[in-house]
């Protein structure tokens, strides 16, 4: 026998309109059993990981106006024999962004048998627009269905009260509960886990692959891709953008000329030359001398590059989330950070903009050690002594001339704060509002110009100062704002209001980063993946030409595959070359198609103790083409030396129903071919017929 302990996940008393009854979601997971080792446990078929799991009314996610990251809108009917898991969200929430890496490695773990899909419940009135939603998925390169609940219909259909919010459907159509927050990977690991079980064991799971139509693949790749930042060096005559979507560091003159790349390219955390270096999102940088600091935002670390030297290394964080209850501060390289977003340099002292636990942290340069340095990690607009002041996902930081004050842009919270530097000192808000009853500053936002508390902004993003003016970037309302110091008076000095792209008059698209240097301000127009130049004067502006900047070249990598599928050839002999061509016949079911947005793909490993493989060739991703006949035919570059291995081949496509009807599947092949490359001779091409995958 086995004891069954009860999981609560998370309780709200009301009943949906729908009728489903939002109570606990209460998931039985087993402990060690009563008696080990008996024949009676080991017999036992699985039990209902959720006993008291409702039926979901048919249409409930009706009411979205658009759907994305697929061809047309799901149903829930059509995941019949998938588990589902819903991922209410909003794209300008932090909290939210930190819950995706959880839902990545729920899909790899679970591709075959879980389907996530993102519900958008918009915060602020810009996030309803489905271009600026569409913006946010390639941001964040989500790849599963996206519906942009605009009304909230989805929202309130769920009793869903907060962001992020995740709930769970079984594969036979039944809530099983939700869960709000972050940092669930492992309790939904365990849930999902259970539920697989429990219907594979009924003969209730579909555990064929389901692939949608990504967003991802219908654009074009650009130079520099969702800048977030911009830095101007007047002493160096630089221009430091952080490419964000391409995890790197791009260096330029102030007029554009490339000087280097630092990073490339890849999404990871490796220390080393400007080639070898990875970052992972990075964010907002500080120059000290000729060290550049980074705000490597997804990789919770705070990042050190040696301009001199060419090199990167890791200053801070130990690449896990802070999290709360987590000691705010420590040694350098063992105090976990939470999203730091931007950095200050003030005398010897640098001052992070930690967006996660919205505080304001700081490392004096030299020491070994971190803390937080202004607020205190509740997510609100409240004025007051550093250690009890509120911010709200502060996302750019400056400090003045003297050195004497910070200001930054609180997105959340649509406000702008000034943080003095002398600990004695008190945080205040110098335009948009603060001190409202608990959590009413965070949608206190709009577009309105006015004098401090009158002026509204919707979730802005950069900051700058010129003489006694703030500029700030207003992200949400695609404008650029002026503040003055000795008022606070705020108002609009570029931009339209509208997303675009257009110089005359000046559009922008959610900018992002602002830096001031020789009278100009640089621009990170984020959405429009480019970099502006407006002259402080007469406001005429340009956009930053970079030649000779290409974007980093696509590596996907994957893991080995599971051979327990594996389909053997018999010993391949070819003859030595630096490359073997593969031609794979692709079986289309009978009333299907092959899905042509969907890329063939193919990668290859090697097994044994020698390789033929070229360095470069193993574990890697890559694009097949597509001949007439559905022939996907590529080649494997090999090392052209003699000798003999096994390679693992590995090939994905997807395919739909002719008809339009369904959802589309996705077909994987696996293969252990032998092969010998003979110096006598041999044959240069594999063919091999795909076996037929299930119809629709």
């Amino acid at each position: 026998m086995t004891r069954i302990s009860q999981l609560l996940l998370f309780c709200v008393s009301i009943v949906l309109t729908e009728g489903i009854p939002a109570t606990a979601m209460a998931v039985q997971t087993e402990t060690a059993p009563a008696t080990a080792g008996t024949d009676e446990a080991a017999a036992q078929p699985p039990e209902n990981p959720f006993p008291k799991a409702v039926k979901i009314p048919a249409g409930i996610l009706d009411g979205g106006s658009e759907w994305m990251n697929t061809s047309r809108p799901i149903d829930l009917a059509e995941l019949k024999g998938k588990v589902v898991l819903l991922d209410f969200w909003t794209y300008c929430c932090i909290n939210c962004m930190h819950v995706l890496p959880d839902l990545k490695y729920l899909e790899e773990k679970y591709g075959d048998q879980l389907v996530v899909i993102g519900v958008h419940s918009a915060k602020f009135d810009n996030e309803k627009d489905s271009a600026n939603i569409r913006d946010a998925i390639l941001r964040y390169e989500i790849q599963h269905p996206v519906v942009n609940d605009s009304e909230m219909l989805i929202w309130r259909k769920f009793g869903t009260r907060a962001w992020p919010t995740v709930a769970l459907i079984d594969p036979e159509g039944n809530y099983c509960g939700s869960q709000s927050g972050e940092g669930h990977r492992e309790l939904l690991d365990t849930v999902i886990g259970q539920l697989i079980k429990y219907h594979r064991s009924r003969g209730t799971l579909n555990e064929t692959p389901i692939v949608f139509d990504r967003e991802s693949a219908k654009v074009q790749a650009t130079p520099l891709r969702y800048p977030g930042k911009v830095l101007a060096d007047p002493v160096g005559q630089r221009l430091f953008i952080t490419d964000s979507n391409h995890n790197r560091i791009v260096v330029t003159s102030l007029s554009g000329e490339l000087k280097s790349v630092i990073g490339s390219g890849r999404s990871g955390r490796r220390d080393g030359s400007f080639q070898e270096a990875e970052f992972q999102r990075p964010q907002g940088t500080a120059l000290v001398g000729n060290l550049l600091y980074v705000a490597d935002t997804e990789n919770h670390l705070i990042r050190r590059i040696d301009l001199d030297a060419g090199t990167v290394s890791t200053l801070a964080g130990t690449g896990e989330q802070g999290q709360p209850g987590v000691p705010a501060s420590g040694r350098l390289l063992e105090t976990p950070l939470n999203s730091p977003w931007s950095i200050a340099a003030v005398n010897g002292t640098l001052y992070i903009a930690m967006a996660g636990p919205h505080q304001i942290w700081s490392h004096s340069i030299g020491s070994d050690a971190i803390s937080a340095f202004a607020g205190s990690g509740r997510e609100d607009v409240i004025n007051g002594p550093l250690a009890t002041a509120a911010f709200a996902q502060p996302s750019e930081i400056i400090a003045d001339a003297t050195g004497n004050f910070l200001y930054l842009v609180d997105s959340e919270g649509s406000s702008i704060r000034r943080v003095p530097v002398d600990p004695a000192g008190e945080v205040s808000t110098l335009a948009g509002t603060s001190e409202l009853p608990r959590g009413q500053s965070l949608f206190a936002f709009g577009d309105l110009d006015g004098i401090g508390a009158e002026a509204r902004f919707q979730h802005p993003l950069g900051i700058a100062l010129f003489q006694d003016q703030l500029y700030i970037a207003d992200s949400y309302n695609h404008k650029i704002r002026q503040l003055t110091l000795a008022s606070n008076a705020v108002s609009t000095w570029l931009g339209d209001g509208k997303p675009g792209r257009g110089l005359d008059p000046v559009q922008l698209n959610e900018p992002g980063g602002l830096s001031i240097a020789q009278d100009r301000l640089w621009i990170a127009d984020t959405n429009n993946h480019r970099i502006l130049t407006i002259n402080l004067t007469d406001r005429s502006t340009a956009v930053l030409d970079i030649p000779g900047l290409a974007p980093p070249a696509a590596v996907a990598t994957v893991s080995r595959p599971d051979l327990s599928k594996a389909v053997e050839l018999p010993e391949q002999k070819l003859a030595v070359s630096s490359a073997v061509q593969f031609a794979v016949q692709l079986s289309i079911p009978e009333g299907n198609k092959r899905n042509e947005l969907f890329p063939v793909t193919w990668s290859v490993f090697s097994e044994g103790e020698t390789s033929l493989l070229a360095n470069n060739a193993s574990g890697v991703r890559t694009e097949a083409q597509v001949t007439e006949g559905n022939v996907a035919e590529f080649s494997v570059p090999l090392t052209g030396q003699p000798g003999s291995c096994t390679v693992i081949l590995q090939v994905s496509y997807g395919y739909c129903a002719a008809d339009g009807t369904g959802l589309c599947r996705l077909a994987t092949g696996t293969w252990k071919i032998p092969v010998v490359l003979n110096t006598d001779g041999g044959e240069s091409r594999i063919s091999i017929t795909f076996p037929e995958p299930p119809s629709m």
